[in-house]
Formats: structure tokens, C-alpha cells, sequence
């Protein structure tokens, strides 16, 4: 089967691979849709991830398709079921896991290979974190499943509150998650970003306040404006993953507010921050990672109620052999969004 494997920084080979064998717990997909995503970025101009991959191997890790094999201890799924299979699975026993802190599992066990024309879900996987498509429900939207749920635990960890202003920084698919989730759970409100595009996106969406986030320019003053008081916002969540709006973001929240760090910086990344501006106006400060089965099952929910639409996050289509131009595309931050990379023979 044709496939993307991965063997170092930006080395990225679409190549023949033999099918993945299935054992007993696991089952086959044959994918219909897989999408780009700014960690496989990442991992693609890395060339590894500590956690998630190691090369030589297959990337991606976003999808949907139909199952196509199944091993011999499989109960719930059978041949010809169109499923979203998360790319990861607790243990349940560790002690995150009894603390029902399931993101941070000791044992979390990583899947890759969306980016091929089938990809093995390991029986753990299977048996928590795959779920049956609706069939009013098509492969791209139920591909979303994996980052809406990030952005999902995301929303829980900070506390959004009907009422809320949040302040959402970086406009890319996960930042619009957080505008549209943030919308649909009554908060206002406003987003920062870098491109017109994005900002009309974020408006599409429900951002009631749009700022534009100009090189060399702070927007935290007028974030703050745009808040009751010239107080801040309750609530920013940072979507970027950069050291300038880790800091900016704490400069737009009120006193009493919480701050997200939901973008992850480069390895080994410091920042200096105002102790007094922390300790004095009583912030809370956090950040959240990956997701949980519970979040899986409540963003495929979210999809297939149809208050999260792909069209809003998928705006085009490529064949598998053409992943690496993708990605290239990616790179030089155009303001892309997601594209639905469509397997080949």
C-alpha cells in the first residue's frame, strides 16, 4: 500500500509498505479521509516526537474510514463500519488515570499511520477511543473528532463560563475551535490574529471582537479596551505556541482571570513573566494537553449535531502524493488551514 514514512527532519518518503497485520484486539481501516494537522508539521520539520513517534515511521493522525478486518477477539465492530479512531488510549490503572487525569496517562499508548491506505488501530485503541460514524455524517467531519477534543478538555480545564469574555490568540484550526466552542458555551468573544482572513473566519464563527496582531505590535492594550472596565478578558486562551503571546496573553487577562498556555513552545523554551502582576492580581495560569476518551466521545457529539462543520476547518483536498507540497504549503504560514489528505491505490 502507498503510505508517508517518515526517516528524519523534513524527510518525508511516499512509498510502498506492506499492509499493518492485525492481532486479536486490533482492527484494519482502510482510510477515507486523514487530515493535516500543525503537530504532524511539527514532527515532519523535527523529525521525531518524544512521545507520539519514532522513525522510520508512518505519520498522521487524523482520520476516518471503514473497517475492513477485524482480529479474532473484536466484539463490537465488524467489517464494513464507518469509524473515527483517536490516536491514543489510557491505561486506566495508573495514578493520573485513578485521578481521572486520563491526558496524562504514564501509559498513554500513541497511534500513527493515517497518512496510508489503511492503518491498524491497536486493541486498546479499538476498545476506548473508536467510535461508529453516523451515516448522516461524512469522513472529513468525523476526522475532526481528534482536534476538537483537544480543544474540548482545553475548555474544561480553564472553566469558560456562559457570560465569559474569552480572548482567543492565534487563528490557525485550533484557535477557530476554541472561537466556535467558546461561542457555543456562551461566552463573547474576541480573537487575535495576524491575517484579515483569519480574522473574518474567527468572525464566521462567533467572535463578537476581532483585533489584528501586526509584527512588532502588542495587542494587549486593546484587547483590554474591548473589555468592561478596560479590566481584560475572564478568560484568554493562548493558540499560538510562542514565547511573545505566552507574555501577551498574560497581559490581556483581568485580575482574578485565568490564562491557557494551550500552544506548546519549542523544547527548552523560558519566558520571563511579571511575579508581582501574577501574585497580586491572583491569575491562574495553566496549560492543557491532549485529550481524553470522555472529550473523544463529546467532540464527535459536537460534529454530528452539526454544530461544528468541516467546511469551516477543511478547505481543501490532496491527494496522498502530493503530502509533502502540503506541508511545504504549511510551512510558510499562509494562514492554511486543514486539508483532507485522500489515500491512494
Amino acid at each position: 500500500m502507498p503510505a508517508a514514512v517518515l526517516y528524519g527532519k523534513e524527510e518525508l518518503r511516499i512509498e510502498r509498505v506492506a499492509v499493518p497485520a492485525v492481532g486479536p484486539s486490533d482492527i484494519l481501516v482502510q482510510v477515507k479521509a486523514a487530515l493535516t494537522c500543525g503537530t504532524d508539521l511539527k514532527v515532519y520539520r523535527r523529525g521525531h516526537h518524544a512521545r507520539m513517534i519514532t522513525p522510520p515511521a508512518i505519520l498522521g493522525h487524523e482520520l476516518a474510514g471503514d473497517i475492513v478486518e477485524v482480529g479474532s477477539a473484536v466484539k463490537h465492530f465488524q467489517v464494513g463500519n464507518r469509524v473515527v479512531a483517536a490516536n491514543s488510549a489510557p491505561c486506566f490503572k495508573c495514578f493520573f488515570c485513578r485521578r481521572d487525569q486520563k491526558n496524562l496517562c504514564e501509559n498513554l499508548l500513541f497511534n500513527n499511520g493515517a497518512y496510508a491506505r489503511y492503518v491498524k488501530i491497536p486493541g486498546p485503541i479499538a476498545d476506548c477511543n473508536t467510535h461508529l460514524i453516523p451515516d448522516h455524517a461524512d469522513y472529513r467531519e468525523a476526522a475532526l473528532t481528534e482536534p476538537l477534543a483537544c480543544v474540548l478538555n482545553g475548555l474544561d480545564e480553564t472553566g469558560v463560563r456562559p457570560g465569559d469574555t474569552v480572548t482567543v490568540i492565534g487563528l490557525g484550526p485550533i484557535g477557530l475551535m476554541f472561537v466556535r466552542l467558546a461561542k457555543i458555551a456562551g461566552a463573547r468573544v474576541i480573537a487575535v490574529g495576524r491575517r484579515q482572513m483569519q480574522l473574518d473566519r474567527a468572525e464566521h464563527l462567533g467572535a463578537e471582537v476581532t483585533i489584528e496582531s501586526r509584527r512588532a505590535y502588542d495587542p494587549s492594550d486593546e484587547v483590554r479596551r474591548r473589555t468592561e472596565g478596560g479590566r481584560g478578558s475572564d478568560i484568554v486562551i493562548e493558540a499560538v505556541g510562542s514565547p511573545h503571546a505566552w507574555r501577551q496573553a498574560v497581559g490581556m487577562v483581568r485580575s482574578g482571570g485565568v490564562v491557557n498556555f494551550f500552544g506548546g513552545c519549542p523544547k527548552e523554551t523560558a519566558i520571563c513573566l511579571d511575579t508581582g502582576r501574577i501574585h497580586y492580581g491572583s491569575l491562574t495560569l495553566r496549560a492543557t494537553f491532549h485529550h481524553t476518551p470522555g472529550h473523544i466521545r463529546e467532540a464527535l457529539d459536537i460534529i454530528c449535531r452539526g454544530d461544528v462543520h468541516a467546511s469551516d476547518f477543511i478547505l481543501d483536498e490532496a491527494p496522498l502524493s502530493d503530502l509533502i507540497a502540503v506541508f511545504q504549503s504549511m510551512m510558510s504560514r499562509n494562514g492554511r488551514l486543514k486539508t483532507a489528505i485522500l489515500p491512494e491505490d
